[in-house]
């Protein structure tokens, strides 16, 4: 075992952990630990743009993307850290723009922008071109530019390494921590993927930047590594996870396979058709059509085919038409979405349709922070030393709703702001000493998951919570639908305690990885399942069809779920009390299991509110 020490380490290489490193490594020594090659992170898989209130092309101003913003999320909104975002986006592409990134030109030479769905001018009037984009490939710009600069700047990565545990002086799954104390990271425990060595990383500060969870379901835009591993991390010490019952489903994903094509299409012109031809999206959003948010278009989409009015033989997906757009348009702006249609389905996009429909796509819940990244433990209290940033983060910048192109901005307005907030703390911190046995836990799980003779096969598992998620907990939502997802969950969280791996050696061992992989994501889905049972009301991308309404009197509150002991604490205790839903200290979720007896509780923390009063959501 290998013992590291630096001033911050950042665990993920994504967008977010990349400027958090361009941030803290000019100021002090800075470690970046990656289970994936950096530029195989998935901010590569983001394609149409990144928004920001230039007026490049069209009058805009950044109160417009804040109400935009706001009113997207469906007013769940943390409106001080949407106003933060919106302002500091300016200069967030711009900072991408010095470093060499190559955004699309209008022809006087500067930065181009297009429209996307929900961003609107003078708080609603139409579409408005706020979208600053490098074709179809912006997230893929984004990723090498930023790596590029990293090693510029000689940034120390350590590649195909897995975080498998964060150590904090107090553990807060284990109980309430006594009044006037604090809590501090420590540092985290990880796997090296070429030797199966265990690797401790002692740090002053530490930055999550890990990325969603998208593969909970089936169907999914999301790569075979978004797991959730940081937010089961921190969920797994006793941190909360903030609003995970909303998860956004993007309309336009390529139908059977989830794979994305890009909103961008829509933004260019591309109109969405039903089966019998006809525009639909008139009906639902008739000011701003197919660029209404995402959520109002995945539910249109899912409803004209539960309708009957589906595309194909069996009428189960909705079509993408871009055949009345030029193709040497269509080549210029989106190279690469049309040749997945070729690729993946063999749809020429130039003349057929192309068959979508609503695929999981980001996670707008995550570890709660304020808007410097600061990690929370409760309602206030930070955790001294953590920090987040990105879709593992939930600062709710979203709420219930993200707009496209606000995650690449989210990425770089609030990487940027951790990784400035983590040099400044670490300059002035000291280290902590780590507890003797701090990887005991880590290699507990590895050498009994190694050790344990045959069983159940992780592929299964996955496989049965993926389906349960995609059948039970995805566009549309009812009590007996995520009753059965939570059943379902609990009985797989029993098969997952003899699931077995078949290579028992150390060296690229990804089935065991993938097995521990496997307990983060069944973490995470009982969280989404919980919360989306416990909010009784429709909002964002959350839509309970026995509870069709938005319901602020009662639900314009960020829900907190957080992992107790069973010792019936008063903190679990006053957390149950405190969701104001179905879930009482009687009934809190309860597991054992051969590592951890707990229960998950439901908390709430209040909704910030600034300028902007909540209204009815009209397009």
């Amino acid at each position: 075992m290998q013992t590291h020490q630096y001033d911050v380490v950042i665990v993920g290489a994504g967008g977010a952990g990349m400027r958090a490193a361009l941030e803290s490594s000019g100021q002090v020594r800075t470690a970046v630990i990656s289970k994936l090659y950096p530029t195989r992170s998935h901010t590569g898989a983001a394609q149409g743009g990144m928004c920001a209130a230039l007026a490049n092309v069209e009058e805009d101003n950044w109160e417009w993307h804040t109400f935009d913003t706001v009113k997207g999320g469906d007013y769940l909104v943390d409106q001080d850290a949407a106003e933060v975002m919106a302002k500091e986006a300016i200069e967030a592409v711009l900072d991408l723009e010095r470093m060499g990134l190559p955004f699309n030109r209008t022809p006087e030479g500067k930065i181009d922008q297009r429209r996307f769905g929900g961003h609107t001018r003078n708080h609603g009037e139409a579409a408005v071109r706020r979208a600053c984009y490098a074709a179809d490939r912006t997230g893929h710009m984004i990723l090498q530019t930023l790596y590029q600069n990293c090693i510029k700047q000689d940034v120390e990565f350590f590649n195909e390494f897995y975080v498998l545990d964060l150590i904090v002086d107090h553990d807060l799954s284990a109980g309430h921590v006594p009044d006037g104390e604090t809590v501090n990271a420590t540092g985290v425990v990880a796997y090296d993927l070429a030797t199966g060595e265990i690797h401790i990383f002692q740090a002053k500060a530490i930055i999550f930047a890990t990325g969603g969870a998208g593969k909970i379901f089936k169907t999914t835009s999301n790569a075979h590594t978004l797991t959730g591993d940081g937010m089961a991390l921190a969920f797994r010490r006793g941190l909360p996870l903030e609003d995970m019952e909303f998860f956004q489903f993007h309309p336009t994903g390529l139908a059977g396979l989830g794979i994305l094509l890009s909103e961008a299409a829509r933004g260019e012109g591309g109109i969405l058709r039903n089966g019998e031809g006809e525009r639909f999206m008139e009906r639902y959003a008739p000011t701003i059509k197919d660029l209404a948010p995402r959520d109002i278009v995945a539910r249109s989409m899912a409803n004209e085919v539960r309708e009957g009015r589906g595309a194909g033989p069996n009428k189960d997906y909705v079509l993408l038409d871009l055949t009345h757009l030029e193709p040497a348009h269509i080549d210029a702006k989106l190279p690469d979405i049309t040749e997945f249609a070729r690729t993946y389905l063999g749809i020429e996009p130039y003349t057929e349709p192309i068959p979508v429909y609503p695929t999981a796509h980001y996670a707008m819940g995550g570890i709660p922070t304020n808007i410097v990244g600061e990690v929370l433990r409760n309602d206030t209290d930070i955790v001294n030393g953590l920090y987040a940033a990105g879709e593992v983060a939930c600062v709710s910048v979203h709420g219930s709703n993200r707009l496209g192109t606000n995650s690449l901005l989210d990425i770089n307005v609030f990487g940027k702001r951790a990784g400035r907030a983590a040099a400044a703390y670490a300059k002035t911190a000291e280290f902590r000493e780590l507890p003797e046995n701090a990887a005991d836990r880590t290699i507990a799980q590895l050498e009994e998951m190694r050790e344990r003779p045959d069983g159940e096969r992780v592929s299964d598992v996955r496989t049965a919570l993926q389906v349960t998620m995609d059948a039970n907990a995805q566009v549309f939502r009812t009590h007996e639908s995520l009753v059965q997802a939570t059943d379902d969950i609990r009985a797989l969280q029993a098969r997952f305690k003899n699931v077995s791996v078949q290579d028992k050696g150390r060296m690229f061992n990804t089935d065991l990885l993938e097995a521990l992989e496997l307990g983060f994501l069944l973490d995470i889905a009982e969280t989404v399942v919980l919360g989306a049972l416990n909010r009784k009301e429709s909002r964002g991308g959350h839509f309970r069809e026995d509870f069709p309404d938005r319901d602020d009197a009662n639900y314009m509150r960020h829900t907190m779920a957080y992992r107790r002991p069973l010792d019936g604490s008063e903190e679990a205790t006053a957390l149950a009390e405190a969701s104001q839903g179905d879930i009482t200290p009687e009934n809190a979720f309860t597991h054992v299991s051969d590592f951890e007896n707990y229960k998950v509780v439901l908390g709430s923390k209040p909704v910030v509110m600034t300028r902007y009063e909540p209204m009815e959501r009209k397009y």
